[in-house]
């Protein structure tokens, strides 16, 4: 297999998984901003919104606020991820793992809510915060390599 093949497999099978990050990205993102305007709602223009503003800094009005900033925030990483493995191919198996784990991120913000809503345990935040970071540096020294190789 001459190394142009193996390439142009490479980069085609990197635009696909990309992809999948770019499209799970802007929906989490829109998830995530339609939190925003609930937010906003509730603190300007429910009938208790006074009582709500009262406690904005403080327990689930705090965390649902981190949840909304969190999703968004990794949502636009997913969307930055699925832009670069779309554009920067790297090997597949290096591909697929930072597009998984950057997708694994969108735990943390889901698990924040889950928190809230559902008094779910934390542990999905912290996976998703260590699956994204994992995403960030793998694909870092991916590139690294991939610029020296």
């Amino acid at each position: 297999m001459s190394a142009d093949l193996v390439i142009a497999s490479c980069s085609k099978e990197s635009k696909q998984i990309g992809m999948k990050n770019l499209i799970v990205g802007l929906w989490t993102m829109g998830v995530f901003m339609f939190l925003g305007f609930v937010l906003v709602y509730l603190r300007d223009f429910a009938p208790n919104a006074a009582e709500w503003a009262a406690q904005y800094g403080i327990g689930k009005h705090f965390e649902t606020r981190l949840a909304h900033v969190h999703g968004t925030l990794f949502g636009f990483l997913n969307v930055v991820i699925g832009f670069l493995l779309y554009q920067l191919p790297v090997c597949a198996r290096g591909t697929r793992i930072v597009s998984w784990l950057s997708l694994g991120g969108i735990l943390m913000p889901v698990g924040i809510l889950g928190e809230v809503v559902l008094g779910s345990s934390p542990i999905f935040v912290l996976l998703g915060a260590v699956s994204m970071t994992l995403a960030m540096v793998l694909y870092g020294v991916a590139l690294f390599k991939h610029r020296n190789g």
